[in-house]
């Protein structure tokens, strides 16, 4: 049988599991792939460091591998965006084909690379949503399909905390601590439960659906930190499921572009996945709405998905990475300031006659329609909680209000604005 040789740059909880996989399932990788995939060399940053004993030499000089002709895939197992973005211009421009999980490289840098590449390979599918095929699924399932909207659970970390806080009515730092003692955040959980993390996946996902070329910055984002017990409660009293979304949406020749926490229709069933899972809904003008669900991280999750692209590499030699050659000249992001939504707002205020009145005064003056109110006395006596949603407004009109009202003297804290999805 034919030999596709590898070199693993990152040995760690993903690139162990790549190796332990392609051991243990050899004889079923070959039958799919028609090659016998052998692990040529690892790549570590530390030598010294301990760990599993590989059927495989190990070094810390990345060019060894770059630079040996009878490796024909690198895979990049590690992170950042710096380092790794010349690891793969070099793996391609050395005629290698080239395979990665990570998603903070190619939010910046996934044209470039697919023009480095011409008909060289990129396997990228464990860079969004672990083991769950969305990548392939887009590209190559949908492909007849214009893509209307995608709306993703792309954050295990801020999923586990928001299902948490409904079930348990805790509140958002004492899950937090939880999820650090799990391991499913991080010390410093700043890039996950910011939103960070997901805007990066929804990047990646929104090239593929619609060919256009946008960064981290060009995305409105919003993390999960100032979500509080008041918020879930009016969620169950309303009917809405609580969730950070990552949301691409087609209108017209514009892509919206956006992730922060929302409020979805209870029927909704993208909002009924709760714990630290993935979920990514995609609807088409063809097929209509398609849901994935699966473990989105995870050593055997995204080593699968890893492990699937070499497969596919090993049975096609090319083909576009992003599935458009070039992107897109037809469509453009829109503006954050013209994206329509409805929306819920939390507000602590003084206690006293007329305040209702002039926070409903600002709301009339811009042009926005409240739809559902709810008073909460706040745990002090002189001040009250008011919880309301709107009828759909514009991003620019909620922000003008949001701002009117933030400095009225009776508002004690910057209100707090969640997004509803109908």
């Amino acid at each position: 049988m034919k030999q596709l040789t590898l070199g693993i740059i990152g040995l760690g909880t993903v690139g162990s599991s790549v190796a332990r996989i392609l051991k243990e399932n050899q004889a079923l990788i070959a039958a799919r792939s028609g090659y016998a995939i052998v692990i040529k060399q690892g790549v570590v940053k530390d030598l010294s460091k301990s760990r599993q004993i590989f059927d495989f030499p190990i070094t810390n000089d990345v060019d060894s591998v770059l630079d040996d002709p009878k490796i024909d895939i690198v895979v990049e197992l590690t992170g950042g965006v710096d380092t790794p973005f010349e690891i793969a211009k070099k793996a391609l421009r050395n005629s290698k084909a080239f395979v990665t999980a990570n998603k903070a490289m190619l939010a910046y840098h996934r044209y470039e690379l697919q023009k480095i590449a011409g008909d060289l390979p990129i396997g990228f599918e464990a860079s969004v949503a672990g083991g769950i095929p969305i990548i392939k699924a887009l590209r190559d399932g949908l492909g007849a399909n214009h893509i209307l909207n995608i709306r993703g659970i792309i954050n295990g970390t801020c999923n586990f905390i928001l299902t948490k806080m409904k079930e348990q009515g805790v509140e958002y730092k004492e899950v937090l601590q939880e999820a650090q003692d799990l391991g499913y955040a991080e010390a410093d959980p700043a890039f996950d439960v910011g939103g960070f993390d997901a805007a990066h996946k929804l990047l990646i996902l929104a090239s593929i659906a619609y060919g256009i070329d946008a960064k981290p910055e060009d995305v409105l984002i919003e993390g999960i930190t100032q979500i509080t017990q008041e918020d879930i409660a009016f969620a169950k009293e309303f009917g809405y499921h609580l969730k950070l979304l990552g949301i691409a949406k087609k209108d017209g020749d514009e892509i919206e572009l956006r992730v922060h926490p929302t409020l979805l229709p209870k029927e909704a069933m993208i909002g009924k996945v709760d714990g630290v899972m993935n979920a990514i809904s995609v609807v088409g003008d063809c097929v209509g709405e398609t849901l994935y669900y699966g473990a989105g991280a995870g050593g055997n999750a995204t080593a699968s998905a890893v492990i699937s692209d070499i497969i596919e590499i090993a049975r096609t030699k090319s083909s576009p990475m992003l599935g458009f050659k070039t992107p897109s000249d037809k469509l453009r992001l829109k503006p954050l300031e013209k994206i329509i939504s409805a929306y819920y707002l939390r507000i602590l205020v003084s206690d006293k006659p007329g305040v209702l009145a002039k926070i409903a005064t600002i709301f009339g003056e811009v042009g926005i329609s409240i739809d559902t109110f709810l008073q909460r006395k706040a745990k002090n006596k002189n001040h009250s909680t008011l919880l309301l949603s709107t009828h759909s407004c514009s991003e620019a009109e909620i922000r003008v209000a949001l701002q009117r009202i933030g400095d009225l003297e009776v508002v004690q804290t910057t209100p707090v604005m969640i997004r509803i999805e109908k």
